[in-house]
């Protein structure tokens, strides 16, 4: 398990553990008189689609329009691309060859 996302309130980190699968935990840490909820869990894209992280649903659309010979905004993918490469590089995943 890898630290995924850090929430500012229980009810957030709570419906954050809520959608993902996997092994996972909520863990709050208290920082001088704030305490933040750490969200524990599997590093997979599917996790950080449903928690609605790196613009991969805006990905799904433009891959989407590019399946079906749609105009897709190109500098967008390759933007979402770029940062994707280094979310894969720092949990250790690997970016499915369709995306590219």
């Amino acid at each position: 398990m890898k630290l995924l996302n850090t929430y500012e309130s229980v009810s957030e980190g709570e419906a954050a553990l809520g959608k993902i699968t996997g092994k996972k935990r909520l863990a709050s840490e208290r920082d001088s008189t704030e305490v933040i909820y750490n969200l524990f869990g599997e590093p997979t894209w599917g996790n950080f689609y449903r928690l609605g992280m790196f613009n991969l649903r805006l990905l799904q659309q433009i891959l989407d329009r590019r399946e079906t010979g749609q105009a897709f905004d190109q500098a967008k993918h390759q933007e979402i691309l770029s940062m994707l490469r280094y979310v894969a590089n720092q949990f250790e995943i690997k970016i499915p060859d369709h995306w590219l």
